[in-house]
């Protein structure tokens, strides 16, 4: 299907996730959801932070779990989960987890482990809402990255702030 696993236009990202890690002197917990193929996650560990990598595709975990060994990080603290995004937040919130640091890369469309449907339009805001009661006190980001066709950043940025309004 044509995709590298590879998203070299990520790197700013990458690069200024690390710095907030390296920054942030005190540990980190990372929460990556969709976080497919780990360039983000390895960023991550290689920051310094504990990492929580979450895709529902068993395939894309295994991926990213050989490019953390790859880069010479599967010594790092992170877990590898396969599972639906907002299922897995939602254990988060009743288990009373916190994370310094969330980040997303949704899809405009997918489904689920379990065959659940993933449509942003209609599932982003409640996974983002769900999200902004796993933040901690002393959060350092909540990134979220999108290539959905015709969805403006002006739009994620007021869903993004609707979202957290509360916090």
């Amino acid at each position: 299907f044509k995709h590298t696993g590879l998203f070299p236009e990520q790197a700013v990202n990458w690069r200024w996730m690390a710095e907030k890690i390296a920054q942030a002197g005190r540990p980190v917990e990372v929460l990556n959801l969709f976080a497919y193929t780990g360039g983000a996650t390895a960023a991550c560990a290689a920051a310094g932070a504990r990492v929580v990598h979450v895709d529902a595709a068993r395939g894309m975990v295994q991926w990213a779990r050989a490019n953390l060994a790859r880069s010479g990080l599967a010594d790092r603290p992170v877990r590898f989960i396969v599972d639906d995004c907002m299922k897995f937040v939602q254990r988060e919130l009743r288990r009373g987890r916190r994370y310094q640091a969330i980040l997303m890369d949704p899809p405009s469309y997918g489904h689920g482990p379990d065959g659940e449907m993933w449509k942003i339009e209609e599932h982003l805001f409640p996974l983002l809402s769900a999200c902004a009661g796993l933040l901690a006190d002393d959060a350092l980001f909540l990134l979220i990255n999108s290539y959905t066709t015709g969805l403006q950043p002006a739009v994620l940025g007021n869903v993004l702030r609707a979202a957290l309004a509360d916090c």
